[in-house]
């Protein structure tokens, strides 16, 4: 991998080196753990979605993506499948760092979603790869506008821009600031969301960034999981709700709403001031 990284000049080794950090965070739909199997036809895209996170994390970039356009295929109108196997794509290349399928992927997914983080952040990678690192950084500005503030990608977000200008010549310090500022602030009724305890906060402090995301994700497939089996726990799905908004999966937040107002309809004025106050549409 360290031979790959080196043949990328300039603010592309700074931005792969980003995603990195953040891998299988950006964009990444969160489903219950499935274990991992010999590939059969006729099964779901969550299910090759799940193979093809677990491929990804212990590095089989190429079985990953192999397993994405599986995903893809049972799944067409997927963002989040269509940017992951262009993350897959991108990993699992030797020699081009931005292989003309992977670029035809997240091209898909923002076509089908034009907020789609991933496909937001390797659409920018190739700008910077080709030569317009302003434009890289523009775009990467512009997603760090919309990340919600304290998402696990934003400090390597922050990073690959710093860097990126840093190794090019451009001030990004203020940019940053301005970029930051904008986003709104998350209401003082968030308090009233159910969320990590601070002992929970203080252990996730304490790893390493890998860890944190194993963590965040275990957790809150868990969660989603346990939720399928006990549809009547309302601070369980508001919980899971603010946690896909935390993420920046504003999709999966709206269906987490929709099932929970499915299965608690008692519950319609509480579950939807929750949505409100974390900005998820009602």
């Amino acid at each position: 991998m360290k031979g790959w990284l080196g043949r990328i000049g300039g603010g592309g080794l700074a931005a792969i080196a980003a995603v990195l950090l953040a891998a299988g965070i950006i964009g990444y739909r969160l489903i219950g753990s499935l274990p991992v199997a010999e590939q059969s036809e006729g099964q779901s895209a969550e299910y090759w979605q799940q193979q093809g996170l677990t491929l990804f994390q212990q590095e089989h970039y190429a079985e990953a993506a192999d397993a994405y356009r599986r995903a893809t295929d049972a799944d067409p109108d997927s963002a989040v499948l269509w940017s992951s196997l262009g993350e897959a794509l991108v990993m699992a290349s030797e020699r081009d760092p931005m292989p003309p399928a992977a670029l035809e992927a997240f091209r898909k997914a923002i076509a089908l979603d034009r907020k789609d983080p991933r496909a937001r952040y390797f659409l920018a990678v190739e700008k910077d790869l080709a030569g317009d690192h302003e434009s890289a950084i523009a775009d990467w500005l512009a997603l760090l506008a919309d990340t919600p503030p304290g998402a696990p990608w934003e400090t390597d977000l922050k990073r690959t821009i710093e860097q990126v200008g840093r190794i090019n010549s451009l001030d990004v310090a203020s940019r940053i600031e301005t970029a930051t500022a904008d986003r709104p602030a998350a209401p003082p009724a968030m308090a009233g969301i159910p969320g990590p305890s601070q002992e929970q906060l203080a252990a996730a402090s304490s790893l390493r960034p890998a860890e944190q995301q194993e963590m965040a994700e275990g957790m809150v497939a868990r969660l989603a999981a346990r939720l399928e089996n006990e549809p009547g726990d309302v601070e369980g799905w508001i919980m899971l709700m603010r946690s896909y908004q935390t993420l920046g999966r504003a999709d999966q937040a709206r269906d987490a709403l929709d099932s929970a107002l499915a299965a608690n309809p008692r519950e319609r004025s509480r579950l939807q001031d929750a949505a409100r106050t974390l900005g998820i549409p009602n």
